[in-house]
């Protein structure tokens, strides 16, 4: 069977985590189309078991929950019953940030109700180690969610940003509402309030904008299947976590946490791709092509 080398691998790995689309890195690795998507799907299933199996057991003070939007296919409002069934429609990604170590600690793509808030925060709760305080925006559904995840053995605070409207008609689709205010609200035990803030996830859900291609706004680089949308995600989080040197901490975050003691390199992470890679399905039979 052919295969790309571990060079080649972690060329298209490069492109992939620096924001190019898939065309765009078929075309500059001058592979097939059909080849990069199979490259994100493999990698991003191992990668799903590489985060799931390293970050465990981490001491976070300080945890900052958000989500960011986007979606598959089509807008929701735009979306048909049949390509619903297939995924379509609006996707939001909540992650979990340290704030101290910049880990990205949990991520999970879904949708925004309840049920999908108290995945996220159990997922939360069984990676971390002692007590923390856990600040999120004043989303209702993460009240249910926090509780059932962490008990009453936490510090919780919600944060909710007060937005003005944008005065100019014609401005108000595509520029930012401009933050008037905040307004924190303790919701179990005693936060400490200079540390109650969503600024650093925020920012994180930036540098995921950047990073994927298929978050970039107003493109049409948006994911067409929700599977390579999970995997792209799984990618970012493994880079982002263990291969990427934070400007401000001089290290990647996994070095701050103590999750690692070297700085992954791309050849790394394909290598250990292929470790943690589920096994082949078997291919179909053979139909020979009749004019």
């Amino acid at each position: 069977m052919n295969r790309l080398s571990v060079a080649d691998r972690a060329s298209i790995l490069r492109m992939l985590v620096e924001g190019n689309s898939l065309r765009s890195a078929s075309r500059l690795a001058d592979v097939s189309l059909n080849t990069v998507t199979k490259l994100l799907v493999d990698l991003g299933a191992a990668c799903e078991t590489i985060h799931d199996q390293y970050v465990r057991n981490v001491h976070v003070r300080r945890l900052q929950a958000d989500e960011i939007w986007c979606f598959v296919g089509a807008k929701a409002k735009n979306v048909t019953p049949e390509k619903k069934q297939e995924g379509w429609g609006d996707v939001w990604t909540w992650t979990g940030l340290d704030a101290d170590t910049k880990l990205c600690v949990s991520y999970l793509v879904g949708g925004r109700d309840g049920g999908w808030a108290k995945d996220f925060m159990q997922d939360c709760a069984r990676r971390i180690k002692g007590r923390v305080q856990i600040t999120t925006d004043g989303h209702k559904a993460y009240l249910e969610a926090v509780e059932d995840a962490f008990g009453a053995d936490i510090d919780y605070a919600q944060l909710q940003k007060i937005y003005g409207a944008p005065s100019d008609a014609e401005m108000r689709r595509y520029s930012p509402a401009k933050c008037i205010g905040a307004d924190q609200k303790v919701v179990s035990g005693d936060p400490d309030p200079k540390h109650v803030s969503t600024s650093y996830v925020e920012r994180h859900n930036l540098s995921m904008r950047m990073g994927m291609r298929r978050f970039t706004r107003l493109t049409n680089g948006f994911s067409k299947k929700v599977q390579n949308h999970e995997a792209m995600v799984a990618i970012y989080a493994v880079h982002y976590n263990f291969a990427r040197i934070h400007k401000t901490l001089r290290i990647t975050p996994s070095m701050a946490a103590g999750l690692s003691d070297h700085v992954w390199s791309l050849e790394e992470i394909v290598m250990m791709a292929d470790r943690y890679a589920p096994a082949p399905k078997p291919r179909g039979p053979y139909r020979k092509r009749t004019a």
